[in-house]
Order: C-alpha cells, then structure tokens, then sequence
C-alpha cells in the first residue's frame, strides 16, 4: 500500500508540469527509437549483401578476367591475349576432381537495335555468351518462351533471350518472341527465343566483382559468340584504335559441396597460376568466403550502430538528471516538511526514483511503438524521394534503393532495458541528493 501512494505521488508531481515531462521524456524515446531504427537498417543492409552473395552461390567459385592497363602511350596497342582463356576452362574441368561443372562465360558492350520499328534508337547494352546453366546460377527467370539450350548451343543457332526491360524498350507495342535483334557494329541478327522477368542490379561485392545491371542484357550461345565474333576486339577514337583479345570474360566453378569450396578454391588458384604465379590478369573471388566476411562485417555494424544509439540514450538520462537536480531544488520545502512529519530518508529516495522510473518507462514504450513504424517511415521517405527529387534518389546506392529496414526483435526488450537502466542510473543521483537534505535547513529555504 506505501508503495503505491508513492507511485500515485510521483505520477501526480510528474503531471503538475506536463511540459517538462514531456520534453524529458522525449529525450529517452528518442534514443530507443534510434536504437530500433538504427539497428533495423544496418539489418536490412546486411541481409541485402548477404542476398546478392548468396545469389552468387556459395558453392561457387568465380574466376574473373582483368583487362591490364594500357602502357603503351601510343595510338596502337600492341594485340595481346588477357584474361580466362579456354586452356584455362579445360585444365580446371579435366584435372581437379570436386569440381561438378564449370560455366564459361563471355560478355560484350553492344548496341541493340530492333529494325521493325525505325523510331526507337538503338541501345547500348551486353552481350552474354554463355551455356543453358548460366539461368540456373545467376537466378535468372523465364517470362515468355525459353532461355538456351543444349541443341541451340550445339549448333551454334543465332538465337538469343532478352531482358525485360530491353524488351519493353525495344518492343513497346509488340511481342518480342520470334523479332529479330540486329547488333549494328557486328551487322548480326538473332532471333528471339525467351524474355526474361525483371531482375535487380547487384553492388560491387568484393574488390575484384564489378556491380552487374542485368536489365539490359541479351544472352547468346557461347558458341555462336566465338564463331560470329572471334576473340579479338577493336575499337577505334578519332584517329587511334587498339585492340583487345580475351577468350572468356569469367568462368564460374561449381563443386560437390560448400565444405569442398576452400580447398577446391587453392587448387583452382594453384592451376591458373602453376606458369605464372604474378599472373595480374585474372582474379578468384569465392562467394563463400566473401558470405563469411559479410556475417562477421554485420556484427561489427551492427554493434557501432548500437552505440551511436546509446548516445542518444545517455543524452536522454542527463536530460532526466537535469530535470530532477531543478526538480529537488524546486521542492526543497517539501521534502523538509515530509523528513519533519517522519519520512525516512529512504521515502525520499524512493519518491524521486520512481518519478525517473516512470519517465524512463513512458519513454522506452512510446521509444518502441515509434521503432516499430520505422520501416513503414522509411518506405515513405524512400518513395516521396523517388517521386519528389528522382535526381536525389538517383544518388542514393543500389543497397540503399533495395533494401528494407528489418526490425531486429531482440532490439526491442534490450533497448527497454537500457533505457530504464538509464533513467535509474543519471536519476540516483538527484534521489540521494534530496534524501541527504538537512530538514531544518530544508524548512527554512524560501
């Protein structure tokens, strides 16, 4: 019974300034609901890097080509072969045993053009030489028709499936099925077989795995590509030109089982580098590893997050000592009057306690209620952005225009609890302060 009139006490002084309150207790819900915030979007960051890895394969292993620079300084470059070749493809699918199938792949700047319809341009994109599998390890979908297969590549067909939005570029009114894409500078045509659904851009992961935009790809059989195009490139400015020759722009490694990848990853390595261990031209990039780095990278944001947000909570507890160290000033009278008639000095400390409990309280509940709308506040701002300044939102990185804010559960009780912590901890003080006072002294202040 003592100890609720003495909650019923602190709640009623509490109210007797309700502006105070307020801006007391704004203090601490500001802090809780940046924890929750906080920690909500380094969340759906992670998981939104950990995505694009894990669409990589985690039982991949990818081998990419590395143009080297240019050193000549002269209009001509000397033509010399970089990068995956072939050779390379055929030692790795021959001689090492836990790898269950390789994919070569060839990629191209192009201009894309569809002639039965003269008023749209021609667009720059990429050409994709590669097999059927390359759909099932890069996750890409069929829409409409069918991606490659195994005859088309066989026979070296001049077919070719597109991506989405290319499609609804080059055929706004038309269903591409069975058009024809003409490649301009190769003077090529291909059929089109498959459309693919949409399909996002993944960042750069890795220092060596360029961000990739697939929507304005079309994907031919890697056969037909050496047969059509060769492997030497030219490319001519003004009065210069220099040329390039790759074979395979990236060969992706599948072995038998994730535990096999580090291993199977030393061998790949040891193999392309047995002739030349400074080879400069290549680079091994291991999804594996890299979702490793990205869970331990998560962690260690995850805990700066928190304690930027504990900032704003221990910004928040000053404010409540503030208010209290003015708030004991403030009813100095009282409290001699209240030791006078026999409360202890334990009374004391625990009036003041509970009126910093309850601030803290109300500010951790309405801290959570208002954490709990961040990624519905985020979703907001993130559309109004894209519909109010597109040159803004044009800034903002792809993980930034993807991701989605995800509530952390365990944010929830721990933020709570600090923030309570908090309040007991910075209102102590002022409690032991009014408890320790003189009752005559305490009488006599006007």
């Amino acid at each position: 019974m003592l100890l609720f009139r003495t909650w019923k006490l602190g709640i009623r002084s509490l109210l007797l300034h309700p502006m105070r309150s307020a801006l007391t207790v704004l203090g601490i819900l500001i802090g809780v609901t940046s924890v929750i915030w906080l920690l909500a979007i380094s969340e759906g960051i992670s998981k939104e890097f950990q995505k694009q890895i894990e669409d990589l394969g985690a039982e991949n292993i990818i081998i990419r080509s590395i143009q080297p620079p240019d050193e000549s300084g002269g209009n001509f470059r000397e033509i010399k072969a970089f990068g995956v070749s072939r050779a390379d493809y055929n030692m790795i699918n021959r001689t090492i045993s836990t790898v269950q199938r390789v994919l070569p792949i060839r990629e191209l700047p192009q201009k894309f053009a569809y002639t039965g319809n003269p008023n749209v341009k021609p667009i720059n994109g990429r050409l994709v030489g590669c097999t059927p599998e390359y759909s099932e390890v890069t996750r890409l979908v069929i829409s409409r028709g069918h991606f490659l297969t195994s005859q088309e590549c066989e026979s070296k067909s001049s077919v070719c499936v597109i991506a989405a939005q290319l499609a609804s570029i080059l055929f706004p009114s038309e269903d591409p099925i069975n058009k024809q894409i003409f490649l301009p500078e190769k003077k090529e045509y291909f059929k089109i077989v498959g459309v693919l659904q949409p399909r996002n851009a993944t960042a750069a992961i890795g220092g060596s795995l360029a961000a990739q935009d697939f929507s304005l790809d079309i994907y031919i059989p890697i056969s037909t590509m050496r047969m059509r195009m060769g492997d030497q490139e030219t490319k001519r400015t003004g009065g210069s030109f220099s040329i390039k020759s790759f074979e395979l722009s990236q060969i992706t490694v599948q072995v038998d089982t994730v535990d096999d990848v580090p291993k199977t990853a030393e061998l790949v390595e040891a193999t392309l580098r047995a002739k030349d261990p400074d080879r400069q031209d290549i680079a091994v990039v291991v999804p594996y590893e890299l979702l490793e780095q990205a869970k331990t990278t998560r962690l260690m944001f995850m805990m700066f997050m928190c304690l930027i947000a504990a900032i704003s909570l221990v910004v928040g507890g000053i404010g409540i000592m503030n208010i209290m160290l003015a708030t004991v000033t403030e009813r100095t009278r009282e409290i001699g009057v209240r030791r006078a008639l026999g409360a202890k000095r334990s009374d004391i400390t625990q009036q003041f306690l509970v009126e910093t409990i309850t601030l803290s309280v109300v500010g951790g509940l309405t801290g959570i209620l208002l954490g709990l709308l961040g990624p519905f506040v985020f979703e907001i701002a993130r559309g109004g952005l894209e519909s109010f300044a597109p040159n803004l939102y044009g800034l903002v990185p792809q993980v930034g225009r993807d991701m989605n804010p995800e509530i952390v559960p365990a944010s929830i009780p721990v933020s709570f609890f600090i923030s309570v912590v908090v309040g007991v901890m910075f209102g102590l003080y002022p409690a032991m302060r009014a408890a320790q006072m003189d009752p005559i002294e305490a009488l006599r202040h006007e």
